[in-house]
């Protein structure tokens, strides 16, 4: 989506909600893109007719050869193709193809989280879950594989509401949280073109973490994971964050996992 058209996008719903143009101004001015992977069934009847998938969760991860599991064993949890997302979409870079592999905990706090780039082109091996320590077999665990599709989508910073023309509409009436939260919302379902997204992968943007914010200072989000797009019995949050050097040099290595309950 192009400036102009968020833009567009953000007045427009401002005035259905009767938020001012300046504060609309104010919220797209701490906006940022992202890219939701939702399921099929959470597309709209428009967009399942075009949609494309760009990302299975969970399943067996396929690595080039002499290219094992994580040492800890961590499961995999998604797998992205970087060549089918609409790379517009965001404002971070990831690679133009290959796969990227997330492997980490989702049920508790991870003690270590992998993520791997494997290149177009190279020969992968799926991998077994089943390995032997200490003479034991033992296996990884495995969560359903599940298609997903990239919605672009639009966030907004924690702190758009300091601003000064909010700051004013706000004293105007005790009501006007309750008519920021309702424009807020309808922003980021029109940015969306209707999907349901509120219990997904997300790509790039800001984090809408349930506890503090991981994203302050060098740091940006890389993906936000709901356990629940994993497996539905899992209530957790996954924030994977780095500086955009790091994510643009893929230096994956570096990244930061947290999880929220």
């Amino acid at each position: 989506m192009t400036v102009s058209r968020v833009e567009e996008l953000v007045l427009r719903t401002a005035a259905e909600h009767g938020v001012p143009g300046p504060v609309a101004q104010e919220l797209l001015a701490g906006a940022r893109p992202c890219l939701h992977l939702v399921a099929f069934h959470d597309l709209t009847p428009a967009q399942q007719e075009e949609a494309r998938p760009a990302a299975r969760t969970g399943g067996l991860p396929s690595l080039p050869d002499g290219v094992d599991w994580p040492d800890e064993r961590d499961p995999l949890v998604l797998t992205v193709d970087c060549a089918a997302l609409p790379r517009e979409a965001l404002d971070i870079e990831l690679p133009s193809d290959g796969e990227l592999l997330f492997f980490t905990q989702i049920e508790y706090e991870p003690e270590s989280s992998v993520v791997l780039h494997v290149p177009a082109g190279v020969r992968t091996t799926e991998r077994s879950a089943t390995y032997e320590l200490d003479g034991e077999a033992e296996q990884v665990r495995v969560y359903r594989p599940g298609v997903r599709y990239p919605v672009p989508g639009l966030t907004v910073s924690p702190d758009w509401r300091d601003g000064p023309a909010t700051g004013a509409f706000l004293d105007g009436g005790a009501d006007r949280d309750d008519v920021l939260d309702a424009f807020e919302d309808a922003v980021r379902s029109a940015a969306a073109g209707g999907a349901s997204h509120g219990v997904a992968v997300q790509l790039g943007g800001f984090s809408s973490p349930w506890q503090s914010t991981p994203d302050e200072g060098d740091l940006v989000l890389l993906a936000q994971i709901h356990g629940q797009s994993i497996d539905s019995h899992v209530y957790t949050q996954t924030l994977i964050v780095g500086t955009r050097a790091d994510i643009t040099g893929r230096r994956y290595e570096a990244l930061q996992f947290e999880q929220q309950v």
